[in-house]
């Protein structure tokens, strides 16, 4: 009989015949290595998504605000990323940060919404 050996750290496997690793450890750390490059670019992505809503809640504490493309950027908010786009019959075109909305106005000014 082949003893089966830890797909992580190469050590025998005790237990039951189907087994990969030889702990909950090994078998984190193999499954982590796996799958660093799509975790990074998702945390990634949730980080820069999180940050612009916290941006635009701040900014829109009324629920209907108009502020600046410099005061947007100037608190790091990246236009790169959004969660979803609503355009409207007249055209205007809504950005969504979840429920938080944005919509480009003329001289680089921002109407900021929020929808219930």
């Amino acid at each position: 009989m082949e003893i089966k050996k830890c797909l992580e750290c190469n050590e025998p496997i005790k237990g039951r015949i189907d087994k990969k690793f030889c702990t909950d450890y090994c078998r984190n750390s193999y499954n982590n290595k796996i799958n660093k490059d799509s975790k990074n670019l998702i945390r990634n992505t949730n980080n820069r998504l999180r940050k612009n809503y916290k941006i635009l809640s701040e900014l829109n504490s009324s629920g209907k605000t108009k502020v600046t493309r410099t005061k947007l950027y100037d608190n790091g908010f990246d236009f790169h990323f959004f969660t979803s786009i609503y355009k409207t019959k007249t055209g205007n075109v809504y950005y969504y940060v979840y429920n938080q909305g944005y919509l480009a106005l003329e001289n680089d000014y921002f109407l900021l919404i929020k929808r219930e």
